[in-house]
């Protein structure tokens, strides 16, 4: 999919909807993550780190790839009593993409940008406005699912660039419980499916892509404080189905 050097402004009319409540809220974290495909090939090395700054927590998430490509993801957002995005950034670079592309957005301007560079060197910026409904969640998906109180299910809006900004509505659902081995112990962890809801962004979005966005999938431990398991998806457009899941540090031979 190329993109052409523009600057125009695009508006958005999303459906009003209720942003996700807090239950637990996030702080403080550094933890270590591993990409592999679904035969457990090793693709890359990641890292989740949170801070929490002026009321605000700031999330970035890392990976390095075997080939010297970059995913790097950071998205800013509040926790209120609600979960409100203010700010997302996505940088890729590398083989691993079609394309080197860098993606910003914020809440207060609705102002977006994504700069691209084509493998033949040619560049083009974007520039455009989009209105962000109280429950989008672009890089929050799994905040989403950790908050959600058993059973229940939510409907939430994501941003994807075609590279215009387009909302597109996902259904956040469990899908029933797997039993998960930490050590020895055995404990109970809740599949939830991330499914992209049809509608006339969705159809669009699909038809430049040439598939529709396949159903992602996140593993939840439902113990009295909630934590991540596991996620099956693509973490980029047009990009192959990875598992990410966490990883632990080890002492070199």
């Amino acid at each position: 999919m190329r993109y052409f050097l523009a600057l125009f402004v695009t508006c958005v009319q999303p459906a009003a909807a209720d942003p996700v409540a807090v239950r637990f809220a996030e702080g403080m974290t550094h933890g270590f993550l591993a990409l592999r495909t679904p035969d457990k090939g090793f693709v890359a090395s990641g890292d989740l780190m949170q801070v929490v700054r002026r009321g605000a927590v700031e999330s970035r998430m890392v990976f390095r790839f075997k080939d010297g490509s970059l995913l790097d993801e950071t998205v800013v957002f509040t926790q209120d009593r609600v979960f409100t995005l203010q700010s997302y950034r996505l940088l890729q670079k590398g083989p691993v993409f079609n394309e080197d592309s860098e993606i910003s957005m914020e809440r207060k301007s609705g102002k977006y940008q994504v700069k691209t560079t084509a493998r033949d060197g040619k560049e083009s910026v974007l520039d455009g406005t989009v209105v962000l409904p109280p429950d989008t969640y672009n890089g929050m998906v799994l905040n989403v699912a950790k908050n959600l109180r058993p059973g229940a299910t939510a409907s939430v809006h994501m941003v994807a660039f075609t590279p215009t900004a387009r909302l597109i509505e996902l259904e956040v659902a469990p899908a029933g419980e797997h039993k998960v081995l930490v050590g020895d112990l055995a404990k109970s962890a809740t599949h939830y499916v991330f499914k992209p809801k049809p509608g006339a962004w969705l159809t669009a979005i699909s038809t430049l892509l040439g598939r529709m966005p396949p159903d992602s999938h996140a593993w939840i431990l439902t113990d009295e404080v909630p934590a991540f398991v596991r996620y099956v998806g693509p973490l980029h457009a047009m990009g192959p189905v990875w598992h990410l899941e966490l990883d632990s540090p080890r002492w070199p031979d």
